[in-house]
């Protein structure tokens, strides 16, 4: 549900379209705002996304779009003597996400590349392990860059791949105008090359590319005012300014009025408030990379 503020997002081909590589604008900009929102709702979901993702010792990991580390510390934390290699195509948030794992976890040893993720610059089977999280819903071609992933990892080895799917959302008061501002999010992306509704289709996009053994479990978050740290972690701090940094563009846009998109945009704060509840569904995949077959 983003990785790493506010403007568009479009696949531009960067400029060897001879070798299929392509540079991918992130949707929601990488503004210091973007940053802090990055990190709450990586903290604040933590337990949620990364439990059952652990890697054995020695273990060669690769994490596909870092983006500023948000999700790179945890992978860290969980898996301390993994061998990670953390790739990202902007450079600024590669900087970022270098300073975040040094701060919380000094020490650490992770290796950085700055990439295109189509031409990743890597021998296939390189890696035992794959963490793709947040990123697909940013692609114009999702299966395409999981086939090439797939190259990358070693027969027997495994892809963990987690996505938001926006329309999954549920929330009380319920409110048109808040319905109306996540459509327009939904919208933008859309016409940016991306998906905010890909969590639901990571089986068969998976399967497509070529992947066995894919599983797909959803990852909840639930909020009332019985749970304070997620209401602020998760629905004011992530959820709702991820909607308040495209307003302009919605204006701009004209899928909105700007009196309409503050009436969604408090609304949907509402839903925080002491009588309000809110729902959203992670989509978190696991798969494997089918072991080569022997000939008879």
């Amino acid at each position: 549900m983003g990785r790493a503020g506010t403007g568009r997002a479009r696949a531009v081909r960067a400029g060897d379209e001879e070798k299929g590589k392509m540079t991918v604008e992130y949707v929601h900009g990488y503004s210091a705002r973007e940053t802090r929102r990055l990190s709450d709702q990586a903290d604040t979901l933590a337990a949620l996304l990364h439990e059952g993702t652990a890697y054995p010792a020695g273990s060669r990991v690769l994490e596909v779009g870092c983006g500023v580390g948000a999700q790179t510390v945890h992978l860290v934390a969980n898996s301390p003597g993994a061998r990670i290699t953390a790739v990202d195509v902007d450079v600024d948030s590669l900087e970022r996400a270098r300073a975040r794992v040094a701060d919380r976890h000094p020490g650490a040893r992770v290796e950085w590349h700055r990439a295109d993720l189509y031409d990743l610059p890597f021998p296939n089977g390189s890696f035992d392990h794959l963490f793709v999280c947040f990123v697909l819903e940013h692609l114009p071609e999702p299966e395409r860059a999981l086939r090439r992933l797939r190259r990358l990892l070693r027969p027997g080895g495994t892809a963990t791949v987690i996505e938001g799917d926006h329309g999954s959302v549920v929330f009380h008061p319920d409110s048109p105008h808040a319905r109306a501002v996540i459509d327009c999010q939904v919208r933008l992306q859309a016409a940016a090359g991306g998906d905010a509704l890909i969590g639901r289709r990571l089986q068969p996009l998976l399967t497509a590319a070529g992947y066995g053994d894919v599983a797909v479990r959803p990852r909840t978050v639930y909020a009332d005012r019985t749970l304070p740290e997620t209401v602020d972690g998760f629905v004011r701090d992530t959820f709702i300014p991820l909607f308040e940094g495209v307003g302009d563009e919605a204006v701009l846009r004209g899928l909105a009025t700007e009196e309409d998109w503050r009436r969604g945009i408090v609304d949907l704060y509402r839903t925080a408030e002491d009588g309000g509840t809110f729902h959203y569904t992670f989509f978190k995949a696991t798969a494997v990379n089918p072991p080569l077959r022997t000939a008879r």
